[in-house]
């Protein structure tokens, strides 16, 4: 272990038999070194996991939402105190440049904030009754145990979404991360841990961490004691954990893969493009499920437009992403790396021109994976273009009409982000409208990657129809209840019936 790592963890108050003694060796993705061997649950002790959430829930439930949120409060205190160092650490184990960690961390202070908020705001409805003497109303009241399956391109962000709506609506949380990146995630729950000593008479066992492999997630998918499972990773995961909560009639929030597209078309300011499709597609290596991976620009821009993708793409700073300058970090693993090589590769068999995408810095860091940003001009949108990869690779298409154009963004099975370049209200509206982009989120002149905590995230189609963060998606971490009183002395039956006796 390094001792930049340990002294990261020491400071956020992970103990060192956490992260030390363990089965399950966690690398650095920056040079390939090893930063922990943490220690991991069974299935066994997932299932004994969601027994005391449960006994904690049932707690909970009865605290009044403001109280619960100034625990969430709190928390959001210790992040802003921890924001640097929890920052780094996600920079160490998940390879992000700094100010991508930093952005992280401060999207996790900023759904706190949120969740405080929301705390004193939610409100059910008040619905006319038909029946005189009677008044209806709808409620909304904490639903369970919540598990959490995070992914690595997001360690920290994606729980804090999940768990700060989730602890003000009155839920607990077990999170079950991802094990690439389990040193950020016992960094995050020995901060909530901290919070929880500050906070008078919180039940023990609120949120819970367990870190291991596939059979820890499954027990907490087919527990019925988990009222909601939100999933966040690939379509393949999405496929096992979707049917299996369903079989047991659980809730299900799907997060998963994306293969977003920008439209560029004849009025657009060129220069606020190619910035938003640069940063869209090659920010964080392309490891967001937000990432820009297609181009379809109007025939009559398309060239000069790739020509000044490909020169600013070869310009930008490949490094650790520590180190002030560099732009792109490295790929997860070996595997990430594998699989972008693999879809270069099937790119050139169905025609496209294939710019970048060689590995970087192999003899600097041969146990690490860098990649130079990709840009391939496709012919067509063919198989490969229409299958996500999770690396640096951005495809470039033509398109004619407008109509065509957004019919080729529609086109894949993912349906998260998607955006347009135009200064034509027309195109704009259109593209926002029934008939434009079929993507959870879509976007005029600015790219797709990224989001802002007001807004609810989340998409269409493969992607899994899940919304997390801000708006109303707390709806989905509570249960409706819909109540009518009668403070008359009649009893009407609804519809008119007559039942006299």
């Amino acid at each position: 272990m390094t001792t930049q790592t340990t002294d990261l963890l020491n400071a956020l108050g992970v103990p060192s038999s956490a992260y030390t003694g363990g089965t399950l060796k966690v690398r650095s993705p920056i040079d390939g070194a090893t930063i922990g061997v943490v220690h991991e649950a069974s299935a066994e002790d997932m299932r004994a996991a969601v027994e005391r959430g449960h006994a904690a829930f049932l707690q909970w439930r009865n605290v009044p939402a403001p109280k619960r949120g100034e625990l969430v409060r709190l928390f959001g205190e210790e992040l802003r105190k921890h924001k640097a160092d929890l920052a780094r650490l996600v920079s160490l184990e998940a390879g992000k440049v700094s100010s991508e960690g930093e952005g992280e961390v401060q999207e996790m202070i900023d759904i706190c904030d949120f969740a405080v908020g929301l705390s004193r705001q939610l409100h059910g409805l008040t619905i006319a009754s038909e029946r005189p003497g009677h008044r209806m109303m709808e409620q909304y009241l904490p639903l369970g145990v919540v598990g959490i399956i995070s992914a690595f391109n997001f360690p920290v962000a994606v729980w804090a979404w999940n768990s700060a709506l989730a602890l003000v609506c009155g839920d607990t949380c077990i999170w079950k991360p991802s094990e690439k990146t389990p040193l950020t995630a016992l960094a995050t729950q020995a901060l909530f841990e901290r919070a929880v000593a500050r906070y008078e008479g919180a039940p023990a066992h609120l949120s819970q961490l367990l870190n291991g492999d596939a059979a820890v997630g499954e027990a907490m998918v087919d527990h019925p004691k988990v009222a909601l499972v939100s999933a966040t990773g690939s379509t393949r995961m999405g496929r096992a954990v979707g049917p299996r909560v369903a079989a047991r009639f659980g809730r299900c929030l799907l997060e998963l893969g994306g293969n977003n597209a920008i439209i560029v078309t004849p009025s657009a300011d060129m220069d606020l493009a190619v910035r938003g499709i640069l940063f869209g597609a090659y920010g964080t290596a392309g490891q967001r499920c937000t990432t820009t991976r297609r181009v379809i620009a109007h025939e009559s821009i398309h060239d000069e437009l790739v020509a000044r993708l490909d020169k600013a793409r070869a310009q930008l700073k490949i490094g650790n992403p520590m180190e002030a300058g560099n732009l792109i970090g490295p790929l997860i693993d070996k595997g990430s790396f594998d699989a972008m090589q693999a879809a270069l590769a099937a790119a050139r068999e169905q025609g496209g021109q294939v710019s970048g995408g060689e590995r970087a810095l192999a003899e600097q860091h041969p146990d690490a994976f860098y990649a130079v940003p990709a840009l391939v001009r496709m012919p067509a949108q063919t198989e490969i273009v229409k299958h996500e990869t999770f690396a640096p690779i951005l495809y470039t298409l033509k398109y004619k009409t407008l109509d065509e154009a957004i019919a080729l963004q529609n086109e894949v099975p993912q349906g998260l982000s998607s955006a347009i370049f135009t200064n034509d209200i027309r195109e704009a509206e259109t593209f926002v409208s029934a008939s434009g982009s079929d993507c959870g989120i879509a976007n005029v002149n600015i790219g797709t990657s990224g989001a802002e905590i007001g807004g609810a995230f989340g998409g269409e189609k493969e992607t899994g129809g899940g919304r997390e963060s801000g708006s109303d998606a707390w709806k989905a971490y509570m249960r409706r209840t819909t109540n009518t009183v009668n403070y008359s002395r009649e009893l009407p039956l609804a519809q008119g019936v007559k039942f006299d006796i």
